[in-house]
């Protein structure tokens, strides 16, 4: 009994009230611990920054220029939001955010147009695709088929449209197991049965212009989304035309205004696409809502402070700071001159990377999540294999990355064949490493979705699959869209996969196909942290540094923003 009074003496005061303490201390101890994180990681940041911006080689006339005209107002500001409008602060920093992380994504999309996919190849590309919906669901309207003739237009129809019918070719040699002699060879090949609809569409003497091209195929579909979206919110056809024609007029005129600004029409005509829609669309959704629209005069404050700091420097004569992150380090090749040395063909290789990371990993992440938590059986021998597939792929996510670098090496180099060092490999290794981070992200989005709602749905006489595909994913979209764009963030800075599938230290041009050697960010760095003059190591270095960081915490906030938008709509 006086044991039990002694344990009771901790958590009730004098008075017999509860006593608090214990919760206070564990409050405490939480918060401090957040703090250092965040402490620790700033100073990391600060670092970084100093080494790459090198702020204290400005004139003191320029640092308080600048502080004068973009310091104090964004801070008044910033003040004003907390204290008075916190939906205003919001606004202020998500409308200042969202034009950068845009540029971020044009520029990464610039570079795919660039080296990836001319202008002209996707317009032929689109207009195939085009063609093959169009056929398929003119098939649906006007003949009904049954499930094998629909499924065979589904199939054939994109395949003529995109890919034709390829000839074989088989040039193969049988050796002895132990001498490696050739016994036989066996060489034969059919020329090409069918060329597609996309290859005619190339041939053809008639293509518009890469600008054109690019209006066309990629300008136009992106204000026709954008244009579907406002008329399904504001159910207005005329607001719908209105940002449609806008967008397309905003690119249109990089045909004529993008010499004037130094850029040319390919860049302007992605930069206005990627730019102007989503920013045009969030402010007509802040205007409409009237909730936090004075924090739209953040970003203009930001903007007009930082013009009127450019004049006046200018007029002063006051000198920046002598800085590592230029616009030629991210337009340069590596040299073994620090002043020359550039990150651009390193970050070229990792975006191509992610392109195949993405293909490779999120169809194949989903469609697992989707099938454990929908279709898989949870009882009986088949729940148990079932169960035991899940606990491993929990474990899979957990294991160092340098494991999956040696498996990409034996299963895509060793076994099938493949080069070492080409994007493809690399894709697909990284893909690898973050498949398992997709698929239990997707499993815990898909999880969330309210049983009642499936119930509903089989209530009113929908199939299982009609059921996933109108009811379970649409909830579940942003959540697994939050965890893949986090698996993306990690997979564009793993360094020790790249090292062990042979990913180049330094390539002075960049991959112009999947199939050439390259380099990644991570790869660079790691190359720069090497090297014995100090400007390379601190300098060099905290630019490239920064630059990763950059584009991580632009795919971060991105998941942020999905993430936030999912909360408040549910």
């Amino acid at each position: 009994m006086a044991g039990r009074n002694e344990s009771a003496a901790g958590w009730i005061g004098s008075e017999s009230q509860v006593s608090r303490l214990r919760g206070t201390v564990f409050k405490a101890t939480c918060l401090g611990a957040t703090l250092l994180a965040l402490v620790l990681m700033l100073v990391f940041l600060l670092y970084v920054v100093n080494d790459a911006l090198q702020p204290r080689t400005a004139d003191v006339g320029w640092l308080a220029t600048y502080g004068v005209t973009i310091g104090l107002p964004a801070l008044a500001l910033a003040g004003y939001y907390y204290r008075r409008d916190t939906r205003a602060g919001e606004v202020a920093y998500t409308s200042l955010g969202l034009p950068i992380a845009a540029t971020v994504l044009a520029g990464g999309i610039t570079i795919l147009f660039r080296h990836l996919i001319s202008p002209q190849e996707w317009f032929a590309l689109v207009v195939a695709c085009a063609v093959a919906i169009g056929i398929i669901e003119l098939h649906g309207t006007v003949h009904s088929a049954g499930v094998i003739d629909r499924l065979a237009v589904v199939t054939v129809v994109p395949l003529l449209a995109v890919v034709g019918i390829p000839g074989i070719s088989v040039d193969h040699t049988f050796n002895t197991l132990f001498l490696e002699q050739e016994l036989f060879r066996i060489a034969f090949s059919t020329p090409e049965l069918a060329p597609s609809l996309r290859e005619v569409i190339l041939s053809s003497p008639v293509l518009p212009t890469d600008p054109h091209a690019l209006l066309l195929a990629f300008t136009v579909p992106v204000a026709g989304a954008g244009s579907l979206y406002v008329r399904r919110v504001r159910e207005s056809d005329r607001d719908a035309a209105l940002v449609g024609v806008g967008a397309v007029l905003a690119a249109g005129s990089g045909l004529v205004l993008a010499p004037l600004a130094g850029l040319s029409s390919t860049a302007w005509i992605v930069l206005a696409t990627v730019v102007a829609v989503p920013v045009g669309l969030y402010v007509e959704l802040v205007v409409r809502r009237g909730d936090g629209v004075s924090g739209l005069a953040f970003p203009v404050v930001v903007g007009l402070g930082a013009l009127l700091g450019t004049v006046a420097v200018g007029a002063a004569g006051f000198a920046g700071p002598d800085t590592w992150l230029t616009w030629e380090f991210l337009n340069n090749p590596h040299s073994r001159t620090p002043r020359d040395a550039g990150i651009y063909p390193a970050l070229v290789g990792s975006v191509l990377m992610l392109v195949v990371v993405a293909v490779a990993a999120f169809p194949v992440g989903v469609g697992a999540a989707i099938y454990l938590e929908e279709y898989a059986p949870n009882q009986g021998r088949l729940g148990t294999i079932v169960e035991l597939i899940e606990i491993n792929i929990a474990n899979l996510a957990g294991v160092p990355s340098v494991v999956y670098g040696v498996l990409g090496l034996a299963l895509f180099v060793r076994t099938v064949g493949m080069r070492t060092g080409i994007v493809l490999v690399g894709g697909l290794t990284i893909g690898l490493l973050i498949l398992p981070i997709v698929i239990v992200s997707a499993q815990e989005a898909i999880r969330a979705v309210p049983d009642s709602l499936r119930e509903a749905s089989y209530g009113m006489g929908a199939t299982k699959w009609q059921t996933t595909r109108n009811v379970v994913l649409p909830r579940a979209i942003p959540g697994i869209m939050t965890g893949t764009i986090l698996a993306f963030g990690r997979a564009i800075g793993e360094t020790a996969p790249l090292l062990m599938i042979g990913a180049a230290a330094v390539v002075r041009l960049p991959p112009e196909s999947f199939m050439g050697k390259f380099s990644a960010m991570p790869r660079q760095i790691f190359t720069w942290s090497t090297e014995i003059e100090y400007e390379f190591r601190y300098g060099v270095l905290a630019a490239g540094v920064l630059t990763l960081l950059v584009v991580l915490l632009m795919m971060n906030a991105s998941a942020i923003v999905v993430r936030n938008k999912y909360q408040r709509e549910s």
